[in-house]
């Protein structure tokens, strides 16, 4: 599934506080990017419409939840992403994040703990 930029962020508020109602996304996102109430509610429809979203109504509201997974999500836009600008290779891909992004003594430990790992897999499978 396919998101655009504006959908990664309704989907995000999502993840981090379903079930949400509609009138809490717009509270929450409406004025921030410039959106109106009517922007909001026809992305939150078209989530539905894509399978990302489920819907409940209750009383007068809509209740939303994810249908989808944000690890999947983001494993789809990755490999998207790798395939687009890296043809289709992770190395240059991970090369490149390493090299040019900010990455905390606890990312750089964990890093390097999943390097290595991936080194002893390797090994492991040679033997």
């Amino acid at each position: 599934m396919q998101l655009s930029d504006a959908e990664w962020i309704v989907m995000n508020l999502i993840w981090d506080s379903q079930p949400t109602e509609a009138s809490d996304v717009i509270a929450a996102l409406g004025t921030a990017n410039r959106w109106s109430d009517a922007t909001i509610k026809t992305m939150l429809h078209r989530l539905v419409k894509k399978g990302a979203l489920n819907t409940e109504l209750i009383g007068k509201k809509y209740r939303y939840t994810a249908a989808v997974r944000r690890s999947a999500c983001v494993r789809k836009a990755s490999r998207s992403f790798v395939d687009r600008v890296f043809g289709g290779d992770a190395a240059p891909a991970l090369l490149h994040l390493v090299k040019t992004g900010k990455l905390s003594e606890d990312e750089l430990a964990e890093l390097r703990e999943l390097l290595n790992s991936k080194i002893s897999d390797k090994k492991g499978s040679k033997e």
